[in-house]
């Protein structure tokens, strides 16, 4: 398949990475986010958030890893990159990394629906391997919580080595990532817990959740003009690589989808919205869609303009 068709030319990664790079920053956050305030509140049940951060993060890295694996020139021997691994190479880390992280949001799952999954006759076999894996529940907790945190960062790492474009071989960007991840994760997760697991909408982590927002959301831009100011003020190559910003297809998908509704959007429904419970409920909804929508913008701006302004 030829992703690169219709989209640009000379693109080494193509927007099945984009997908990828997505999807594991909504992962990875939807688990930080959900699992830091399991350990910050102390709490011992499964709330409506853990579960929809539980269920979002297996699902989407599932996805981004298909998405991975079809972008391979030959996807029938992805097999190889489980078992041949190069500990100098940041690609190969990355694969350890999700190697246990997979298979750690499938148990978080299991921890998360243990009261759906006794309620369903059919998966009872699923029982004992529960009642196993109950008393390294907070340990198991812990390392998800890590390798979440690595998740977002190593999908940074791993386009950050490409030394010949300066837009994304910079040291900010892993960050830049860990921030838009939970960033994203949060939004996807609150809207999956009110939607599908009916958590009340003004509930207390759910408040704290959206006063949070504003912190990671100025570290966010804070990030991306660190980026913006290195290339503007760095040698030729990187003062060329800046015009991604101010000219072009890119420029337009950054200031339009990552600053106009990544950023701007949820600010304005936040302050522009009534107070009734229609109306916030609403807003709530369409500020989780532009957070989400804005975070993908930034991973095809990142990705995208990242190769085209090479030196």
């Amino acid at each position: 398949m030829e992703f690169t068709m219709g989209l640009s030319k000379g693109i080494a990664w193509p927007w099945p990475i984009a997908v990828y790079l997505f999807l594991a920053g909504i992962s990875g956050g939807a688990l930080v986010v959900a699992l830091a305030l399991r350990f910050i509140k102390c709490q011992t049940t499964n709330t409506p958030l853990y579960k929809a951060a539980a269920l979002i993060s297996f699902v989407t890295i599932s996805l981004g890893m298909l998405c991975l694996v079809l972008d391979l020139t030959n996807p029938m021997f992805f097999w190889r990159i489980l078992v041949f691994y190069n500990f100098t190479s940041i690609m190969s880390l990355g694969v350890i990394a999700l190697c246990a992280y997979i298979p750690l949001t499938a148990v978080l799952c299991l921890y998360a629906f243990e009261d759906d999954i006794k309620a369903i006759k059919g998966l009872s076999i699923l029982l004992p391997l529960i009642s196993m894996l109950k008393p390294i529940r907070r340990p198991l907790e812990l390392l998800t919580l890590i390798l979440a945190m690595s998740v977002c960062a190593y999908t940074g790492f791993l386009i950050s080595t490409l030394i010949r474009f300066p837009l994304i071989n910079t040291a900010v960007l892993p960050a830049l990532f860990i921030a838009s991840g939970v960033s994203a994760g949060a939004a996807a997760s609150k809207m999956v817990s009110v939607l599908v697991f009916k958590e009340d909408l003004h509930s207390s982590e759910l408040k704290l959740l959206h006063g949070a927002e504003w912190p990671i959301m100025i570290t966010e831009i804070l990030f991306i003009v660190m980026i913006a100011m290195s290339l503007a003020t760095g040698n030729e190559g990187a003062q060329s690589a800046f015009s991604a910003f101010t000219s072009g297809v890119w420029a337009n998908l950054f200031w339009v989808g990552v600053v106009g509704v990544g950023f701007l959007g949820p600010i304005l429904l936040n302050f522009a919205t009534g107070k009734t419970f229609s109306h916030s409920a609403k807003a709530f909804y369409l500020s989780g869609v532009c957070v989400i929508s804005g975070m993908m913008c930034l991973r095809l701006f990142i990705l995208y303009a990242g190769q085209t302004y090479g030196i």
